[in-house]
């Protein structure tokens, strides 16, 4: 997504269609958010629904390469196995998955947060690095009341600071598409 540098002399091509998918994106992402900071219960089973999911394609997966690759490798089916165990236990028993994957988020805040950040930073001094700044300091703030009611407040945080974050996400999109734009004219 920023493998390009941002210069004023940027291609059109490349600005317009960012800009074009900022607003897709950065409007879905709001949508996302305000579901999410509205019904946090619903985007947090959501969520652990989706990250079971992943778990459970990811055990699959493994067992499959362990089957093609070498059928002998034990660690490889142990991997596997252990995906799929924790994928099944999590989809038949969300709420048991919703702490761990409370302290995921966590982690996963706190690493948005420098994303953000860096973003801001190659942005400046250019409009919109503000937002990108903004971005970062707010991931940072819901990693940090994050970790302070870890497990127990997991089930209603886990929906509400997932939401503000890709409320935050979208506006930043949103707000850097329309710079993008202008910048094209």
């Amino acid at each position: 997504m920023w493998k390009y540098p941002l210069e004023e002399n940027m291609g059109k091509e490349l600005v317009n269609k960012f800009s074009k998918h900022a607003k897709i994106a950065g409007s879905i992402f709001v949508i996302l958010g305000i579901i999410g900071i509205l019904w946090p219960v619903v985007m947090t089973l959501a969520t652990v629904t989706f990250v079971s999911w992943i778990l459970l394609f990811a055990g699959v997966m493994a067992g499959w390469f362990t089957y093609l690759s070498d059928k002998e490798d034990y660690t490889g089916w142990l991997k596997s196995i252990l995906l799929i165990g924790v994928s099944l236990f999590m989809i038949f028993y969300p709420l048991s998955g919703v702490g761990t994957v409370g302290l995921l988020l966590a982690i996963y805040f706190f690493m948005d947060a420098y994303a953000s950040f860096s973003i801001g930073m190659k942005m400046r001094p250019h409009k919109g690095s503000f937002f990108w700044i903004i971005n970062a300091i707010f991931s940072v703030l819901l990693g940090v009341l994050f970790t302070f009611g870890w497990p127990m407040t997991s089930m209603y945080l886990i929906g509400l600071f997932v939401g503000f974050s890709l409320f935050f996400d979208g506006v930043s999109l949103l707000v850097t598409g329309s710079i993008f734009k202008k910048m094209e004219k």
